[in-house]
């Protein structure tokens, strides 16, 4: 299976020691060890300040069976052009996961149809509730799982009802969050899940990397995937 990568690694992760702590060579390094430590064909790209995504070719696009974004300040600098690609990607197979902050992603808003806002505040502790223990990403897991210090994501979030609510967030302020959701769109699988700031250590957790895994292997897809420009099952567009 091909799993790509795509998170942001400007200056202010670059140059941020908290965030350097946790992930000393970026996010999507962190990401590709433990999707290459699964066993996946695994390619991690970035974003740095003032890119508009272009690392994310069509090669690699049209090569990728499931597609990892993590995103957190700069997502209006990412090319129309390329949310159009990842949306007709998606509607032809391609599975997709979006991870904390990129609920603010032009690709997640742009599928979704919706603003994606929600209320956030700094770190607190986190309870993540299974509500869906028989769903294949929530696979081998407690009935919760503890994450120590999380940045806070509440309600309301502005998302269309999930066609599976997987996790729910309880945070120690009192907040409910929808933490791990699923839709489809045509024939392609969308998984958000909240946790995942970049200062805090949640993708250490073995929980939540147990997640991840169950996720990629959720959002496979089961079938061979056309390259967009050639793919059948929506209208053809001309990108530049």
């Amino acid at each position: 299976m091909k799993v790509t990568v795509f998170s942001e690694h400007g200056k202010s992760h670059r140059e941020n020691p908290e965030v350097v702590n946790r992930h000393p060579h970026g996010i999507h390094r962190t990401l590709k060890e433990l999707f290459d430590g699964a066993g996946f064909d695994t390619t991690a790209v970035w974003q740095d300040d003032g890119d508009d995504g272009s690392m994310l070719t069509d090669e690699i696009l049209n090569d990728t069976d499931v597609l990892v974004w993590w995103g957190h300040c700069m997502h209006e600098n990412v090319s129309d052009a390329l949310v159009e690609k990842i949306v007709k990607r998606v509607q032809c197979g391609m599975g997709v996961m979006f991870l904390h902050s990129a609920h603010m992603s032009k690709p997640f808003r742009r599928l979704l149809g919706t603003a994606c806002t929600l209320k956030w505040r700094d770190n607190d502790r986190e309870r993540l509730w299974v509500s869906a223990p028989a769903h294949p990403i929530a696979a081998g897991l407690p009935e919760h799982i503890e994450l120590e210090v999380e940045e806070m994501y509440g309600e309301h979030f502005d998302i269309p009802a999930p066609e599976e609510l997987v996790f729910i967030g309880w945070f120690a302020g009192g907040e409910v969050f929808r933490s791990g959701v699923t839709y489809t769109r045509g024939k392609g699988k969308i998984f958000y899940f909240q946790p995942g700031h970049e200062s805090n250590p949640s993708y250490h957790n073995e929980y939540v990397r147990k997640i991840l895994v169950n996720a990629v292997n959720w959002l496979a897809p089961t079938f061979p995937i056309g390259k967009p420009v050639e793919c059948p099952c929506v209208e053809p567009l001309e990108y530049k």
